[in-house]
């Protein structure tokens, strides 16, 4: 992994984990871009979603692929990047993986890292029906149990987890003191749990 720049740190898991919260914070910690792969979707992604449907592979792709020219783009220049995106199956994952030029596929030694944000079902769909109620998000909470059932993680793929249930400055201190990232920032982050 390179040191101090060119790293991207995906912030992934399904609606209502914390992607953008914990994204923000980490941008503020770091000096990282933030960028909410949310705002990346086609508005017609969006409208399916507002209306309950879930999206295929087919409505995702140019959504991925934006995301993976992204990443290029933040990599190539040497800046860090922090992508809150839900990145639910190891095929959208892998297309991430490969906006570092260097990626050979199915290898999983990437500049590009993965961070799950995992919390139980229960605590998500309060989490997404009080987010709904208050306006905040096109996505409906009946859209949750079809992203679950799409979250797959193989054990080689190096994901790290993270307990979405614990307070947001814990989970940002959590992933800063991982051991993958050690020397990996412009300074060291030693305040723990």
């Amino acid at each position: 992994m390179p040191s101090n720049d060119g790293i991207v740190i995906v912030v992934m898991g399904v609606s209502g984990a914390g992607k953008t919260t914990i994204g923000q914070m980490l941008e503020k910690e770091l000096k990282y871009k933030y960028l909410d792969a949310d705002d990346f979707h086609l508005e017609s992604n969006k409208e399916k979603m507002r209306m309950g449907i879930p999206l295929t592979d087919e409505d995702r792709m140019p959504w991925l692929e934006s995301l993976c020219y992204a990443i290029k783009e933040y990599l190539n220049n040497k800046k860090g990047l922090v992508l809150g995106c839900s990145a639910l199956k190891k095929e959208y994952r892998e297309i991430l993986r490969s906006g570092d030029t260097s990626y050979n596929w199915g290898t999983y030694a990437s500049a590009v890292n993965f961070i799950l944000l995992d919390a139980p079902a229960e605590v998500l769909s309060v989490r997404v029906n009080k987010r709904a109620a208050e306006g905040k998000h096109y996505m409906p909470a009946s859209l949750l149990q079809s992203q679950l059932d799409l979250l797959k993680i193989d054990e080689p793929e190096g994901v790290l987890r993270v307990d979405a249930t614990l307070r947001p400055q814990d989970i940002v201190n959590t992933i800063l003191n991982m051991d993958q990232f050690q020397g990996c920032f412009n300074h060291d982050f030693v305040e723990s749990l």
